[in-house]
């Protein structure tokens, strides 16, 4: 594993695109610089990854922002705005990549952590992992696009009492409201992150893409329209390096070979 032109806290390995969103650094709160160098590195890498997993490295995945650099910040007006500013900034680019887009949740995540779960596409939790909100206990308003995935995740009314009643979610409560997908045993989560993000990141890239792209459109409209728009992509997949490959290796009764096509095609 190694890291993309100095950035410490991204590294690129078999395809898959690690991202340190905190460290044990100021109680794991959310880190700026590794937000910073994450949007970088998924606006440079283009076509060379199969997946992102976001990681924290510490006793939890993201306590969340860095309260006591609010309340030492001369305007904190202005010190918060520019935190959200860096924060969405690898939020947009997290949500506008095509590959899937894995957590490893150990511990807690909360605030700004938990808003980075709801954008994951895989999110693997423990027995101990714990997740709230925290803006209100703060008295602040969510970022990160919190108001937006939770409400897709959970429906309105429970994304609202989850919200407003600043709620602390079990694993198991999480897994069951599908902000995680699953769990695993606490001292794993990391190991069984990273192995789904690299068995992700060697499989049929475009068809990931295709299927996050038809889920992501798909609330805006009818299903007469979807099933236009699932029969075009469809058709296209089939005639695509990646289905041409699938189909093939399934009729031969062997594994498909996924990773050599991109290979060639880098």
């Amino acid at each position: 594993m190694t890291s993309l032109d100095g950035l410490s806290k991204v590294q690129l390995d078999e395809g898959v695109l690690r991202i340190t969103i905190s460290t044990a650094d100021n109680g794991t709160s959310l880190d700026g610089e590794g937000l910073d160098q994450g949007t970088r590195a998924l606006d440079a890498v283009g076509d060379r990854i199969g997946s992102v997993l976001l990681v924290g490295e510490g006793p939890n995945f993201c306590a969340g922002g860095n309260v006591r650099a609010f309340a030492a910040a001369p305007v904190r007006s202005e010190y918060v705005a520019e935190i959200a500013r860096v924060f969405h900034a690898f939020v947009r680019a997290l949500d506008a990549v095509t590959v899937p887009v894995i957590a490893g949740v150990h511990g807690w995540a909360a605030g700004a952590g938990m808003s980075l779960v709801c954008l994951a596409d895989v999110a693997i939790g423990g027995p101990g992992t714990k997740m709230r909100p925290a803006y209100p206990s703060i008295g602040y308003t969510p970022d990160g696009g919190m108001s937006w995935t939770l409400p897709r995740i959970v429906g309105i009314a429970r994304a609202r009492e989850i919200l407003l009643t600043d709620a602390v979610l079990s694993g198991d409560e999480a897994v069951r409201l599908g902000i995680l997908s699953r769990l695993v045993g606490d001292d794993v989560v990391q190991d069984e992150a990273l192995r789904l993000a690299r068995t992700l990141a060697a499989g049929p890239t475009s068809s990931y893409s295709g299927i996050k792209t038809l889920l992501s459109a798909s609330t805006t409209r009818t299903l007469a329209e979807q099933l236009d728009v699932e029969a075009a992509s469809i058709a296209v997949a089939a005639d695509s390096p990646i289905g041409r490959e699938g189909v093939d290796a399934f009729v031969e009764k062997r594994r498909a070979d996924f990773a050599s096509i991109k290979e060639v095609r880098a």
